[in-house]
């Protein structure tokens, strides 16, 4: 299994025996914030610039509330109109109510003569279509305008979100390049993606819906409960009985159902970490003929995530039919209730029509704030961890006061350097060196020597905790670093390659570089030569990171792209140590071309791509312990010489007899 570094537990809220198994793996979205309400207030900041049109999208909210909660109302005068109508035109016409009810009541008839008195009836009278028309086509209108209405205030808060997560994505890109490298060493590619991507797209999900639904929401609750008081205040409080009912049920089950959902989650990182490590590692399963034992493990986690899984939402799919059991009682209570006040004239047949339409409507915006609450939640987590990325500490600013010419000579020196990744583990100290323009040094060492952090020092990766590194004497603190690195060519170890094709991967060490230039480059780095073998040449389209090239394929580009910069200085880190020997021939021929006329620094364990260095230095724990040519430390018998044993010796041995 792979290993991993340990996670910053000051970043997450996870469940303490939770650790992700890649860290590849981009995760989900945080669920929980830590500090919820002063993120929250910083991610309604990000509104403010919108205020005015987020304003007028509140009102917009507020207009078709109110016309979806008076609508039922209406609604309800209609059936009245209906009621009164028929009722009405059981009665003897041109006979007064008054009597109509007194009759009733002398027969006895005191129900009928409550309801009777309850109802705007006119003996003889049969439905007023006219009015019934009048109140159907407000209602419609209502209905209409109020959708209208949503689907505006829909249309103009996505384009706001849009806008908002536009800057917001614009704002993370310009931090992220002004983040020191520091900032990338010390966490997990996966995390810092998780935060640029699934992140982002949670607040995203959270302002387009949460927000919009929960303001939806908790006003149609305010206003429907209004409603209901108004028409009934006793049968208002009946309705209201089921809230504690399904508060409580949704409490109890969706606490047991979060611990389940947490299982879940982690059960899910297990398995898909399992299945990419799977993947990446494939060949390696196949060689070692571990095919069964892979199996094994994955049915075991698919087992658990299925377990876990099945609990969860078996569980969790218990709290709504609970609840809607509880509605349901609660409108049979009302049902009973109201019919009980029309027939002793308390309240209109168009009140009880009403009020049962609130009481239904009223749960169901309830159940949203509960859901949009999650993921309002959710959304706020995913801000918290995107503020922090935000809020990390920069490199520090430049300070121009010196510039170089377009071509330097490419004389660097270290005067007393000193420096460390941190301050209770010093790792160089008082380091001072020159390389002279047109020479090349070789760095050698043991791993964690300094080798990597000395170059990186020169490509101001990182600052200086004292000294000065000098570029044609000018201090590169003085310079810009984007004016140093535009006279610094680069090849790493890693051969990364983008997506597109190669003529487009080597003209990105110079953009304005014209199709001759790069084929010359490639000509010059031993490129042209597999390149003219491929079907489509230069307009060959490589995947992500070049995986449909070897190695030293990959490698020889990387160079051609460094070549066509046309650097004065020059840095190689460990840039052959993923080919093997006959490719390695092919790319020292290219590193030769590519370090003629400026001065090169070249890491290397392979002491056989350094031999003719003008100087080699040989570094321990941040230290040079040794410098000079290759002859000169050999004479010295000292740590070169034993890393020159260890890796030469016995081959010459068998080839030239035994070495000096």
């Amino acid at each position: 299994m792979a290993k991993h570094e340990t996670t910053d537990t000051a970043e997450f809220e996870l469940p303490d025996d939770y650790q992700p198994d890649n860290e590849d793996w981009g995760g989900q979205p945080a669920k929980k914030a830590k500090h919820f309400w002063p993120a929250a207030k910083r991610l309604m900041g990000l509104i403010a610039p919108e205020k005015w049109l987020f304003s007028f999208v509140v009102l917009l909210v507020v207009g078709s509330v109110v016309l979806t909660v008076i609508a039922p109302r209406v609604l309800g005068e209609a059936m009245d109109v209906i009621f009164n109508g028929i009722l009405g035109k059981g009665l003897p016409k041109g006979v007064p109510l008054e009597t109509l009810i007194d009759k009733a009541r002398a027969d006895g008839n005191s129900q009928y003569a409550d309801m009777l008195a309850g109802a705007n009836v006119v003996p003889g009278d049969g439905i007023d279509f006219g009015s019934l028309s009048r109140l159907i086509l407000a209602v419609l209108a209502m209905y209409l305008v109020a959708s209208m209405l949503m689907w505006w205030q829909g249309y103009l808060l996505n384009k706001l979100v849009m806008r908002i997560v536009y800057k917001l994505r614009r704002d993370i890109e310009e931090k992220i390049n002004r983040l020191p490298l520091g900032y990338f060493d010390s966490r997990q590619r996966g995390d810092v993606l998780s935060r640029v991507t699934n992140d982002v797209d949670n607040i995203q999900q959270a302002l387009q819906q949460a927000f919009s639904q929960l303001v939806q929401s908790a006003l149609t609750v305010i206003g429907i409960a209004a409603m209901m008081f108004i028409v009934s205040w006793q049968l208002a409080l009946l309705a209201l009985i089921a809230l504690p009912l399904s508060a409580i049920i949704a409490g109890v089950v969706g606490v047991r159902a979060q611990k389940l959902f947490v299982a879940q989650w982690k059960h899910t990182g297990d398995l898909n970490g399992h299945i990419e490590e799977s993947f990446t590692g494939h060949e390696l399963v196949r060689i070692f003929n571990r095919d069964v034992e892979m199996t094994e493990e994955f049915d075991r986690r698919n087992e658990g995530l299925f377990q876990s899984a099945y609990k969860a939402q078996a569980l969790s799919g218990t709290i709504m039919p609970a609840m809607q059991f509880v509605q349901y009682l609660s409108y049979v209570l009302i049902a009973v209730a109201g019919a009980l006040r029309v027939t002793a004239g308390q309240l209109t047949l168009g009140d009880v029509t009403a009020f049962i339409q609130y009481s239904r409507e009223f749960s169901q915006p309830i159940g949203e704030m509960a859901g949009m609450a999650n993921m309002l939640q959710s959304g706020v987590a995913s801000a918290e961890r995107t503020f922090e990325l935000l809020d990390a500490d920069e490199q520090d600013p430049d300070e121009v006061s010196e510039h170089l010419p377009e071509r330097t000579d490419g004389h660097v020196e270290f005067e007393n350097v000193t420096f460390s990744y941190d301050p209770a583990q010093p790792l160089i100290a008082d380091l001072s060196l020159e390389a002279s323009p047109g020479h090349t040094v070789a760095i050698v060492g043991p791993t964690g020597a300094g080798k990597t952090t000395l170059v990186n020092l020169v490509m101001r990766f990182y600052e200086l905790d004292g000294g000065r590194i000098l570029l044609d004497n000018v201090d590169i603190t003085k310079l810009s670093r984007a004016e140093l690195r535009g006279h610094v060519g680069m090849v790493l170890q890693d051969a990364w390659l983008f997506e597109g094709t190669i003529r487009e991967n080597i003209r990105y060490g110079r953009l304005d570089a014209s199709d001759d230039e790069v084929v010359a480059a490639a000509q010059a780095t031993m490129v042209d030569r597999f390149v003219r073998q491929l079907p489509e040449g230069y307009d060959t389209v490589i995947s992500e990171n070049g995986s449909s090239l070897s190695a030293g394929e990959r490698q020889l580009l990387t160079i051609a792209r460094a070549f066509i910069a046309n650097p004065s200085l020059l840095i190689l880190d460990e840039a052959t140590s993923s080919v093997d020997t006959r490719t390695e021939v092919l790319v020292q021929q290219a590193m030769r071309a590519l370090r003629a006329d400026r001065t090169s620094f070249v890491i290397a364990h392979r002491l056989s791509t350094i031999r003719d260095a003008d100087t080699i230095l040989m570094m321990e724990s941040g230290n040079i312990v040794e410098q000079g040519t290759h002859d000169e430390l050999i004479a010295l018998h000292g740590p070169y010489y034993e890393l020159y044993q260890a890796q030469f010796a016995a081959t010459e041995e068998d080839e030239e007899g035994p070495a000096e």
